[in-house]
């Protein structure tokens, strides 16, 4: 044990019967968020032997309390996140972490339970950290906005990536990487594969 995931707890709606009613996260996304936020150092990490260095969360020497209150195929019960902030406030969390929320046209303050558990847990002056959402860039697409809610998107332009290609010959191709703005292809935002490169 290295000590790092100090709590586990989970919260399963009592009314609906799941397979995976336990604290392990049968998914990973809360491994990788957790490791994101406070992974130790590691080093030697790569993407297939590219970009070789010391992968480390944002903060290494932090501990990690898990409180599971989302669950396959049923979704993030409403009862279960605030039983969650619950129990996080009485363990004396310094920051919570929710990377979860409710799609587009988020309901209001009053009635979110993640909002509701926020403000709770920073009127104990708990800093409450949750994604913006997965649905951007578009109007109205954010959630977990509440004031008093550090809410975090992503930074990329619109991930639209700018690459050369050299191919055999000294050749290079020039275009822009496949993106996920929804725009169409047009002289403006040129996408090249393989099989176009090739014809150039």
């Amino acid at each position: 044990c290295n000590r790092k995931v100090i709590g586990a707890r989970f919260y399963p709606d009592p009314l609906v019967s799941s397979s995976d009613a336990t604290p392990r996260d049968e998914l990973g996304h809360g491994t990788h968020v957790s490791s994101t936020a406070a992974g130790k150092p590691v080093s030697g990490a790569s993407f297939y032997g590219l970009a070789n260095g010391t992968a480390r969360g944002g903060s290494p020497n932090a501990r990690i309390a898990m409180y599971k209150v989302c669950f396959s195929g049923r979704g993030c019960p409403g009862s279960s996140i605030l039983k969650g902030f619950d129990d996080a406030i009485a363990d004396g969390v310094d920051v919570l972490s929710l990377s979860l929320g409710s799609g587009p046209g988020a309901p209001r303050f009053d009635v979110d339970p993640i909002s509701i558990g926020a403000y709770h847990a920073a009127e104990n002056g708990i800093l409450v950290v949750c994604s913006a959402g997965n649905y951007g860039p578009s109007a109205e697409t954010v959630v977990n906005a509440a004031p008093w809610i550090l809410t975090v998107a992503a930074t990329t332009i619109d991930r639209d990536l700018e690459a050369d290609i050299l191919l055999g010959e000294s050749r290079i191709v020039k275009g822009g990487g496949i993106n996920f703005s929804g725009l169409e292809t047009s002289p403006i935002y040129p996408l090249i594969d393989g099989t176009s490169a090739s014809t150039s």
